[in-house]
């Protein structure tokens, strides 16, 4: 949990509401999802495995999955972090004053080589959000979890979850096998702009590619730290390729990355605009308009400059609009919502930063 930039204001605890951005949801087991798959898919998970493309096969993606959770946040009655309901109501939602939770429910099926098998898995995991999340607590809202390397297939399970508002955004994995912004992923940005569902883009282990431009790194704190940088490479190519001039209503909201680079991102796109306009004509708006327009991205984890009062400016340059907050629950690195930035915040930048941006942005 961050310490240096964040502190307690008890004078504004009760008139903050809060809204969750990132929580993420556990199975009690990995056998839990199999009543949601079709036999077919059952018996072929038990016969040849989940292949994804990710390198460490038979192993957890990030060891954070493993014994890197929050340590008090295990159910007393056993299993994984986040996987009891009654418990993260009594532990998160409760005390904290969670009145909208935002489900990240992370899984291989969007990145599975057996795309058909892949949408399977992806809606599995939409009736299990449901059944077992959002259904038995309003206050949880889920993602759609789609196969996106296959357009038709993402758009298909888009539509069959279009009526049911317990779901508030479509989920994309950054990892994608081609740039985020490349046309054989416009078919989906067009369906989520006419529903009005903001794509959340969430760092994930899985995925067709590694985080680094180079390839996979060697130690868990350098995968971490690239979150980051899958966040920008989505972002610049959505701007690029056109898909914010070709959807202007499309909500892109970048979760789980930080912020503190946004502001020097958009001024070196700008930049580059500005000299190489002629090679992309269709981008018709400097890029940092396009953010400003379409873009959003969530707190956790908070850059923490050595003197705290430094992020204000960077906050201002960023745009306290286009801030959300998230806790990462229930992660290691977990973000108090009763804690608030010691840079002078005002109650009313507070209260859009905690909730408000939010409620705008998925219409809560």
């Amino acid at each position: 949990m961050t310490t240096a930039v964040l502190e307690k204001d008890t004078k504004s605890d009760a008139k903050l509401g809060v809204i969750d951005c990132d929580i993420h949801p556990s199975l009690s087991n990995p056998a839990e999802i199999l009543p949601f798959l079709p036999l077919r898919w059952r018996d072929h998970i038990e016969d040849y495995g989940l292949r994804s493309p990710n390198p460490f096969y038979a192993a957890l993606p990030y060891p954070r999955m493993g014994n890197g959770m929050r340590q008090d946040s295990y159910p007393p009655g056993g299993g994984p972090a986040a996987s009891d309901l009654a418990f993260m109501q009594e532990q998160h939602l409760d005390p904290l004053g969670i009145e909208v939770g935002l489900l990240h429910a992370l899984n291989a099926g969007p990145s599975l080589m057996n795309i058909e098998m892949g949408a399977a898995v992806c809606a599995a995991y939409n009736d299990w959000q449901i059944d077992k999340w959002c259904g038995p607590d309003p206050r949880l809202k889920g993602g759609i979890c789609v196969p996106q390397e296959d357009a038709g297939l993402a758009v298909k399970e888009i539509e069959d979850r279009k009526s049911d508002d317990r779901f508030v955004q479509v989920a994309f994995v950054p990892k994608s096998l081609e740039p985020a912004g490349r046309r054989r992923y416009w078919p989906i940005w067009e369906a989520c702009e006419a529903l009005d569902l903001p794509v959340g883009v969430h760092s994930a282990a899985y995925g067709q590619r590694a985080n680094t431009a180079s390839g996979w790194a060697s130690f868990y704190v350098e995968e971490h730290y690239s979150f980051a940088h899958v966040a920008q490479t989505v972002l610049i190519s959505m701007i690029f390729e056109g898909v914010f001039e070709r959807f202007p209503k499309l909500k892109l909201v970048l979760v789980e990355g930080g912020f503190a680079w946004l502001a020097p991102l958009m001024w070196r796109m700008d930049r580059e605009w500005e000299e190489m306009r002629g090679e992309v004509p269709h981008v018709k708006m400097t890029p940092s308009d396009y953010v400003r327009r379409n873009v959003w991205v969530t707190t956790q984890p908070v850059e923490e400059p050595p003197n705290p009062k430094h992020v204000r400016p960077l906050l201002d340059w960023i745009g306290i609009d286009r801030l959300m907050f998230s806790t990462d629950y229930p992660h290691w690195d977990f973000d108090h919502p009763e804690r608030t930035f010691k840079v002078g915040l005002s109650e009313a930048e507070m209260q859009a930063i905690m909730r408000g941006n939010a409620a705008a942005v998925y219409g809560l």
